[in-house]
């Protein structure tokens, strides 16, 4: 079996956050879907779990964050910057929010930051390997 990552979200609304993957690209996985959770798939390898709260504590006993902290980034390879603008734009139209952290531009790198509707954050990013500058 091949490696994947499963990233388990806790979320206030499962339609309303689905809708807000979908308009991101990420395709619902129907055999992981009911009622109380969602399979969002960005890739082979990466697949986002939206759970409902009730569901979210059948696993943890912890807290759920609210949304206004950042308990984790993660990041989301894009093919070109204009994929990460797309994201950014899909983000800020469809319940989530653009550019919660400063642009940054390092000419090999570019990078925006959003969150979804419960806070969680996402970097998309684009990056050219073969210009980075060399290590001195």
């Amino acid at each position: 079996m091949s490696k994947m990552i499963f990233i388990n979200l806790p979320v206030t609304d499962l339609k309303k956050s689905m809708d807000f993957y979908k308009s991101l690209g990420f395709e619902n996985n129907p055999h992981f879907t009911d009622e109380t959770s969602a399979c969002m798939v960005w890739s082979e390898a990466i697949n986002v779990m939206l759970l409902t709260h009730d569901k979210w504590r059948t696993f943890t006993n912890r807290p759920i964050p609210p949304a206004t902290s950042s308990e984790v980034m993660l990041a989301l390879t894009c093919d070109s910057r204009k994929t990460v603008d797309a994201l950014n734009e899909a983000a800020a139209t469809n319940g989530g929010t653009a550019d919660i952290n400063p642009t940054q531009d390092l000419g090999f790198m570019y990078n925006r930051n959003l969150a979804d509707p419960d806070g969680h954050v996402w970097e998309a990013f684009w990056m050219d390997p073969k210009s980075i500058p060399p290590q001195e």
